[in-house]
């Protein structure tokens, strides 16, 4: 897939060609039209290199979300992340997890405990979020990450690339690693609703080479387009999560909606943690004082996350193929907090990370 070569500066050339991708999405109900791959990589490279009016931005952004992006498009977005972002490899086969980068305000956020699971289990594993922004402002992976000791903000990729070889763990910040993508922030505050790039930031990981991408939403049409969007990007290990907010956090307190899909289905699963022992109410987000203390002792296999997070680290054990059974995966995991295994990974990148 070829990007588009970009219009750097706001020229009268780079404003007409942005207008006619706008009156391609913006024209109403009856006449309006999807991008192809490559317009649609074109006009975000427009947005990015602020070749687009701030006027055509927004106008754009709305139209879009009205409408809802086709797969295509999507694909031809995230083939511009995936020129213009860093580029992270490994070894073994690793999971990245995509989630909303404007953060959680209702729920506790599991995933910084499971992703020290994984690592700890010898998984590399990529995160990726950016500061605090509209629309939620909710808590950042960074300042979770903080709380338990680890810095990783202000970091090159090269320092990034590093700490994920040693100690399976990187963290994608997108004030450090793409800041083209920061110019079109202040957009989602004054349009007050999460624009179609929030989708894309769904599908984007850092990591080339063999993963399980892991990717959350909220309604099923949106999965559908995800799953579309990126088997023509060429993911082919892909896994959809109805999580919490739209993250990939596993609910305990009902049964979780998952697909993975392959050449001929859906490959929907209903994984139902009352069935293993993980029932109960989702811990809810207390603020980082108090979720500090809880995290905490949830690495060593007790207080109110415990449950949540073995199941979420025991599901994904298991679906990235570490153990053959959903039951293996989520003893396993277990064992790594009861052990004090994960405690001591973390020490260690402590150590590591500064």
């Amino acid at each position: 897939m070829t990007v588009a070569a970009p219009v750097t500066d706001s020229t009268p050339q780079g404003r007409a060609t942005f207008k006619a991708y706008l009156q391609k999405v913006g024209s109403g109900e009856h006449t309006s039209r999807g991008l192809s791959r490559e317009e649609a990589a074109h006009a975000l490279e427009l947005m990015l290199d602020g070749a687009a009016s701030p006027a055509q931005i927004g106008a754009f952004l709305i139209a879009h979300r009205i409408r809802r992006p086709e797969p295509q498009e999507l694909t031809g977005m995230l083939d511009v992340y995936r020129q213009r972002g860093p580029q992270l490899r490994t070894e073994k086969p690793a999971i990245s997890f995509g989630m909303p980068f404007d953060g959680r305000t209702r729920t506790a956020p599991i995933y910084p405990l499971t992703a020290l699971v994984l690592s700890s289990a010898g998984l590399p594993v990529v995160l990726q979020g950016a500061g605090r922004i509209p629309v939620k402002y909710g808590i950042t992976a960074m300042e979770l990450f903080a709380a338990l000791g680890l810095q990783l903000a202000g970091r090159s990729v090269a320092w990034v690339q590093e700490k994920l070889q040693c100690c399976d763990l990187a963290l994608v910040h997108q004030p450090d690693h793409l800041p083209d993508a920061e110019s079109l922030i202040p957009y989602r505050e004054d349009l007050g609703k999460r624009p179609p790039l929030a989708s894309l930031e769904l599908l984007w990981t850092a990591h080339q080479g063999e993963h399980l991408l892991v990717s959350g939403f909220v309604h099923p049409p949106t999965e559908a387009r995800a799953w579309k969007a990126l088997e023509l990007a060429g993911e082919t290990n892909v896994l959809t999560v109805k999580g919490l907010e739209g993250s990939t956090d596993l609910p305990i307190s009902r049964a979780c909606v998952t697909g993975r899909p392959g050449p001929e289905d859906e490959g929907r699963q209903i994984l139902h943690p009352r069935d293993n022992g993980c029932y109960g109410a989702d811990p809810l987000w207390e603020g980082l004082e108090t979720w500090s203390s809880q995290a905490a002792a949830a690495l060593g296999g007790q207080g109110e996350l415990a449950t949540a997070l073995i199941w979420n680290a025991g599901t994904y054990v298991w679906q990235a193929g570490l153990e053959s059974t959903h039951a293996n995966g989520l003893e396993r995991c277990r064992e790594l907090l009861s052990s004090g295994a994960v405690m001591t990974h973390l020490q260690r990148l402590r150590q590591e990370m500064g």
